[in-house]
């Protein structure tokens, strides 16, 4: 059962792979059935280069096993607690991918310096406080979920779908799981831009009518950007 949604779940772990957003068996990629609730996620510690459909894991809402031999992700449980509390999203990636994973570790926020960040995120990606030693020896999945949460408790997820976890590293969500892998991909780009940035001198946030005109023309009832006919 189930397989449809496992090829999807698959090829957006793959796609993680070959865009060098993970290394070893680091990130994982889920995607929600919007009927059922269900979610399937890859399983834990499997290598990319030998992960198969049949191996991904099918979970319940609240993290009963319903399908599938192997071990689900360890980030499990981070995933359930985005998909419980952010309804409309459909699919979580998580990575440890080098650019916004130093900023996690830096405890920073990516900030809007251009409209490449702009296009995609409405504003500094937010960076979680740190988990305490409790959060950590308890339930430390779950609650990376729970800090997540409290970050978005004035922002909006659909404006800005993704997040660092302070020492840790990138979650992003989408409508389905290969748009939550087009956000970890956008997110490392922005974070690479964002540090040369920096670097270079420039500390100067986008100026927020060219933050608005590049998110908005993207997203929204009055954007304009692309083809209406979505198959070309």
């Amino acid at each position: 059962m189930y397989s449809v949604l496992k090829e999807k779940v698959l090829e957006a772990n793959l796609d993680l792979f070959r865009h060098h957003l993970v290394v070893s068996t680091w990130g994982n990629a889920s995607e929600r059935d919007p009927d059922t609730g269900l979610v399937v996620i890859k399983p834990s510690g499997v290598s990319y280069d030998q992960m198969r459909a049949d191996q991904m894991v099918v979970l319940d809402p609240d993290g009963k096993q319903v399908e599938g031999d192997l071990k689900p992700s360890s980030d499990a449980p981070t995933h359930l607690e985005l998909y419980r509390n952010f309804p409309d999203i459909g699919g979580v990636v998580h990575t440890h991918s080098s650019w916004a994973t130093s900023w996690a570790q830096a405890g920073k926020p990516v900030p809007v310096y251009g409209t490449t960040h702009a296009d995609y995120f409405y504003g500094a990606v937010p960076c979680s406080r740190p988990l305490t030693r409790r959060e950590v020896e308890n339930e430390y999945e779950f609650n990376t979920g729970r800090v997540i949460l409290e970050s978005f408790q004035q922002v909006d997820y659909h404006s800005i779908p993704g997040v660092l976890v302070h020492g840790h590293g990138p979650f992003t969500w989408g409508i389905d799981g290969m748009e939550a892998v087009q956000h970890a991909v956008v997110l490392e780009e922005i974070a690479m831009m964002a540090f040369r940035t920096e670097l270079l001198g420039n500390q100067k946030p986008l100026k927020q009518f060219l933050l608005d005109k590049h998110f908005k023309r993207k997203h929204g009832k009055d954007a304009y950007y692309g083809q209406e006919n979505k198959d070309i």
